[in-house]
């Protein structure tokens, strides 16, 4: 600061010249009014700003304010447009915040029907690490439909109504926190393309019946739906609702990728009569989801409870939604499966990178395993037990383009869901104003009058749009590959470039379990697969979701945060926090400097484009032709 404004600044604060204008200006425009009859509105408004003024410097609440009176509520308005003016100024079309405007317009355009198509090549930066890619044919396949499906109840349980499930569906999000207006045209959209809708915990309201599309009832640990006035479950309040046509799925949640552990609240003021209804309790009270559920408190239990389910629904595939988080518990259950010999019908994996419910920045940031990792070790596990072609499974968490559907498969998956894809395909701009009941579309408001911008008709024409176009996308992908199907999408399909710069295939760069090979490692027949397994099922137990304690499991070391190994086969390295596995050494080898792989996922053959089928992947059925 200048000496002489310095100077000035201690006899009268600078900060207040906007204050002393608007004085000066009331005094201008008063005159002018009184002299010559103009300038009254001016004065007015100028008069308004000195009082403002006046109880900026005498509030309490911000300090901002007291010290900057008048111009320092541009800072406040600043920050409410600040998310619009990133998106629309600032932010470059691959920033990812949390979806790209790539992404968002993507959505826009299949939704509508528009061109998808992107000219002069790719914005992203092939050569970063983390890109990754689809390998091609030079033999591609043609496919007569887009139409692909996922038969789900048909692995020996005790199901009798398998569902056959398009691979790409609507996740899960409730009436309550999207407006009935939404949840119409979802639903409206899910019958016109016949793909299956989630209804979320908050149950099945009169929104979700208004169409008659297929619904995924999703009961949360509120037992909304089928629920005694205590709080407790109802047996005879969920026959009544399970044994609706239009239910052709059930799903005992057990946690969300947005907030997993963490229960909710829905304040009283916001319980409407409709909700009320929907949910099975009072209007006006606060409806509460607990943490955790109050039917179970063990694995074995949850599994009795969802053979339960099962039979009370009539024999309708019936599974769990979960975010991973401490492996031993998700063994317990798997435990508890062969205890039991009861298995769900599938399991849909959520990702931490979830986020349709809102939820502290803790968890939103720091709580759930990802989708990759959770999605792999679900699928690892139920491989190397021998029970992955009894029990489907669907994941959650980012997926609005083909690729990412791809992907997903290439990892485990049978079907995938999306939730903030399809609300892009109701008209949302990324406001993030979803908790505050101040959507600017009215996609997540219970507010009668914001609902009105969305209109139903015209809504479920781009939901369906959005979800056609996707799976015709990813036909084309399928087809490139010169495959038949999505789920003959491996990870020896997808290539990732590493920080290193070197490329490999997501095959080789993640641990995949052969089948029945854990079970071979629990009898002692066979080294651990992974040294997740190895740790952490010796943990896990089906009779609680408590860790085995035991005084001499884990001793304490200095140097590191992981557990001393006795067995010695676990030698540490400098160059990585991993540890150095003997048993996955790759041999060297002159011509390249990718290691020699003696479990090679693609041996070359003469006779085909078609890779020759390997041990290590699951078989893929050839004709002679062929």
């Amino acid at each position: 600061m200048h000496e002489w404004l310095h100077r000035l600044d201690q006899q009268f604060p600078v900060r207040y010249t906007v204050w002393l204008l608007c004085g000066i200006g009331l005094l201008l425009f008063s005159f002018t009014f009184v002299a010559f009859g103009s300038g009254g509105f001016a004065a007015l408004a100028c008069l308004f700003l000195v009082g403002l003024g006046w109880r900026d410097t005498r509030q309490r609440r911000h300090s901002v304010l007291r010290n900057y009176p008048v111009i320092g509520h541009l800072r406040f308005l600043m920050e409410f447009v600040r998310i619009e003016i990133r998106q629309y100024f600032i932010e470059a079309d691959n920033e990812a915040t949390p979806f790209s405007r790539q992404q968002r317009s993507l959505v826009y355009q299949r939704a509508k029907g528009a061109p998808d198509k992107r000219p002069f090549g790719t914005q992203l930066d092939v050569h970063a690490s983390g890109y990754e890619w689809i390998n091609h044919s030079m033999n591609p396949s043609v496919l007569a439909t887009h139409d692909f499906r996922v038969a789900i109840g048909a692995g020996g349980t005790s199901c009798t109504q398998p569902y056959e499930a398009s691979i790409f569906n609507i996740s899960a999000m409730s009436f309550g926190a999207l407006s009935a207006n939404a949840i119409r045209a979802l639903n409206a959209g899910a019958k016109k393309g016949g793909f299956a809708h989630d209804t979320g915990e908050g149950s099945i309201s009169e929104h979700h019946r208004a169409h008659g599309g297929d619904l995924i009832w999703e009961i949360g640990s509120g037992y909304f739906g089928c629920r005694n006035d205590d709080g407790s479950f109802s047996e005879a309040k969920f026959v009544a609702n399970a044994a609706s046509p239009q239910v052709k799925m059930i799903e005992l949640k057990l946690s969300q990728g947005a907030k997993p552990g963490h229960g909710g609240v829905l304040p009283g003021p916001k319980v409407t009569a409709e909700i009320a209804a929907a949910r099975g309790v009072p209007v006006g009270t606060d409806c509460v989801s607990p943490a955790r559920h109050g039917v179970f408190n063990t694995p074995v239990e949850m599994m009795l409870f969802i053979e339960r389910l099962r039979q009370l629904s009539g024999g309708k595939p019936t599974g769990f939604k979960l975010c991973i988080g401490h492996p031993w518990e998700w063994f317990g259950v798997a435990k508890a499966m062969l205890e039991t010999g009861i298995v769900p019908d599938f399991i849909v994996v959520d990702g931490g990178e979830g986020g349709t419910g809102a939820a502290p920045l803790e968890f939103t940031d720091h709580v759930g395993a990802p989708l990759q990792e959770g999605l792999l070790l679900v699928h690892n596990t139920l491989v190397g037990l021998g029970l992955r072609q009894r029990v489907r499974i669907g994941c959650a968490g980012k997926v609005v383009g083909a690729f990412d559907i791809a992907r997903a498969m290439a990892l485990g998956a049978d079907w995938c869901n999306a939730a903030r894809g399809f609300m892009f395909a109701l008209g949302c701009i990324q406001a993030q104003t979803c908790h505050t009941g101040a959507c600017p579309t009215g996609v997540t408001t219970q507010d009668p009058q914001r609902q009105k911008a969305l209109v139903v008709v015209d809504k479920t024409e781009r939901v369906w749009r959005f979800h056609q176009h996707t799976l015709e996308a990813l036909k084309e992908l399928v087809q490139a590959a010169g495959l038949h199907h999505p789920n003959e999408i491996t990870a020896a399909h997808i290539v990732r470039r590493r920080a290193d710069h070197a490329v490999r295939l997501l095959a080789n760069e993640l641990k995949f379990v052969k089948p029945g090979e854990l079970l071979a490692a629990i009898e002692g027949r066979a080294a651990w697969p992974h040294s997740v397994f190895e740790l952490y099922w010796p943990l896990a137990r089906s009779d609680s979701f408590e860790p085995v304690r035991s005084d001499s499991f884990e001793p304490v070391r200095s140097d590191s945060f992981e557990p001393v190994r006795s067995d010695s086969f676990v030698p540490a390295r400098s160059d990585s926090f991993e540890p150095v596995r003997s048993d996955s050494f790759e041999p060297a080898r002159s011509d390249s400097f990718e290691p020699v792989r003696s479990d090679s996922f693609e041996p070359a053959r003469s006779d085909s484009f078609e890779p020759v089928s390997a041990a290590s992947l699951e078989p893929v059925a050839r004709t002679a032709a062929a």
